[in-house]
């Protein structure tokens, strides 16, 4: 068999045979490039041309030529001989000449197996001269593989924020008399204290709770000297340590090691103070004076003495902060620092069968991620969707599940209400994969730009919309260095059929049939016509319609009368 390559294979045919009785035309050549013609985007490029050999054409002759691609009939274009007063192209009768015919049809179907033709007419001056002359092949159409693209658009799932282990805290307060470290006996009645001990009960059997630590911030009233209230601050958060191991101690409380408390003396409480005249009756001129005094009033010389007696002078103000404010800031802060260890995935699925309305929507969210059946996940967001409904991420993540299970309509509305509840990038890709599975190429393309930023997916969507729109360098940068069927059938398009080889056989098609149907065209390509034979009866095995595809498939055409091919596709 003569071989030729598939990329620029040349029709040559001459149209010498006309319903004619003079010689008006003739010799004429039709070079056709690519032949068979390709599908590139939505339409086909018609690239024609057209050699008139010296004296091919007569002085007085005109031809109106019409390539027909299957029934379709492409534009008519007038050539004229040198002495036709005619719009049209002229050519010399000596030497000839030629012309370039192009054209661009929308795609039909029917293009794929059709053959190019010419027809027209001739004529003699303005007279027709017996009708039309005969049609005539010129080329093959129509090698239609773009259209293999898998529309597999990828939607993307917003992300939970559950966190395994969370950081939590429980505060209490124990109070001081003025001057005093010792521990007041009334104070462990307190209800504070109360509700702490109560909690380290509950805290030492439950095996989801693991104390840090516990930080015990000892504070002092600022009426008095510094040096003494600092000293005062450390004495009562020493105290709080002893009440607090006591306590662990009486109430068998192991899991308390002595390394958890974090003692510190923080001095007097002037920042206390400010927040308390902030909120007071006292009048501004006032606790203006309190405020300065206070600063001077921590020093143990002269100036801090006269301070704290101006303070005294003070009266019914000083009084009031003696019996409403410095009491409140007399006192150990007691800070528990613990992990919260919630459910275990295992507990989670339980949960959610048993007691879903008793997770919260992160939980939820978390647990939808640890099922691949389609119908619990959708089950799990709709509990989302009714417990939080205000939240966008449920809503989206309900619609990625309806677009898996091929629901576009209710799909499509669930990422709407989530891009209304939170105008977000992730809806906006999820919309473009509903637009472009549905066809509408434009509004996938306006919502991708949208989208940029949601993720790997916006690329790989975009890559779709390259190999249909016919730009496949730009479609083999969006797929990445992923191997999936898309990146090879791109490289294939883009004139790298041996690197469509090695990506599908890295890629899930590996031994798909279009997998290996793919990898027959690439071998085709590359002339290798063994391997086109043992792809091809692979792929048939998988997919047995592959074969009457694959025998009308012009990418195999120059392969038409090679046994190796035909006994397996015949």
């Amino acid at each position: 068999m003569k071989k030729t390559s598939l990329k620029g294979l040349i029709l040559v045919l001459f149209a010498g045979s006309f319903m004619t009785s003079c010689d008006l035309l003739k010799d004429v050549k039709y070079t056709v490039t690519p032949n068979p013609l390709e599908l590139h985007g939505d339409s086909v490029r018609v690239t024609v041309d057209v050699t008139f050999p010296e004296k091919g054409i007569k002085k007085k002759a005109k031809v109106e030529v019409t390539p027909m691609l299957g029934s379709t009939a492409l534009k008519t274009v007038t050539i004229t001989g040198e002495k036709v007063e005619s719009n049209g192209t002229k050519i010399a009768y000596k030497p000839g000449g030629s012309y370039k015919y192009t054209d661009v049809v929308a795609y039909k179907p029917e293009f794929e197996n059709a053959d190019l033709k010419v027809t027209g007419k001739v004529y003699k001056g303005d007279k027709e001269k017996e009708g039309q002359f005969e049609e005539t092949k010129i080329a093959d159409a129509t090698i239609v593989t773009p259209l293999w693209v898998n529309k597999d658009f990828r939607v993307i799932f917003q992300d939970d924020a559950f966190k395994r282990e969370t950081n939590l805290s429980t505060s209490s307060m124990i109070n001081f008399d003025k001057g005093k470290s010792e521990l007041r006996p009334t104070e462990m009645k307190d209800k504070d204290m109360v509700d702490y001990k109560n909690w380290l009960i509950a805290a030492q059997t439950n095996s989801k709770i693991a104390i840090k630590n516990i930080e015990l911030g000892g504070w002092a009233s600022p009426e008095g000297e510094d040096a003494f209230n600092v000293g005062l601050s450390n004495d009562r958060s020493a105290t709080a340590e002893k009440v607090l191991m006591d306590l662990a101690k009486s109430l068998n409380l192991g899991k308390i090691s002595p390394n958890v408390y974090l003692k510190a003396g923080n001095g007097p409480d002037t920042k206390g103070l400010k927040e308390y005249l902030k909120t007071s009756t006292i009048n501004p001129a006032d606790q203006d004076v309190i405020i300065r005094m206070m600063a001077i009033a921590g020093k143990s010389d002269t100036t801090g003495k006269t301070a704290r007696k101006t303070l005294m002078e003070l009266g019914k103000v000083y009084q009031d902060l003696e019996n409403l404010c410095f009491p409140m800031l007399r006192r150990v802060e007691i800070k528990t620092n613990y992990i919260l260890t919630g459910y275990t995935d295992e507990e989670l699925k339980a949960v959610s069968k048993a007691t879903p309305d008793s997770l919260d929507v992160e939980e939820l969210l978390f647990t939808a991620e640890l099922t691949n059946d389609l119908n619990e996940k959708l089950r799990l967001y709709n509990v989302a969707i009714k417990n939080f409904p205000k939240d966008f991420r449920v809503h989206n993540n309900a619609g990625a599940v309806l677009y898996a299970q091929n629901k576009m309509s209710e799909a499509k509305a669930a990422f709407e209400k989530s891009n209304s509840l939170k105008e977000n990038a992730i809806a906006k890709n999820n919309l473009a994969a509903i637009a472009g599975a549905t066809g509408d190429r434009k509004k996938s393309r306006e919502l991708l730009t949208q989208a940029k930023g949601a993720g790997d997916q916006v690329s790989y969507n975009n890559g779709i919309l390259d190999i249909q729109d016919g730009k496949y360098s730009s479609a083999i940068t969006n797929f990445g260095k992923s191997s999936s069927f898309n990146l090879a059938l791109a490289q294939l398009l883009n004139g790298k059929p041996s690197d469509c080889i090695a990506t599908i056989d890295n890629s899930t098609d590996k031994e798909s049939a279009q997998g290996y149907y793919l990898k027959a065209v690439a071998s085709a390509r590359l002339d290798k016509v063994d391997a086109v034979a043992s792809n091809l009866k692979n792929a048939i095995a998988k997919d047995a319609s592959l074969k009457t595809k694959a025998a009308n498939d012009r990418e195999f055409l120059k392969y038409s009368d090679n046994a190796t091919f035909t006994s397996v596709v015949k």
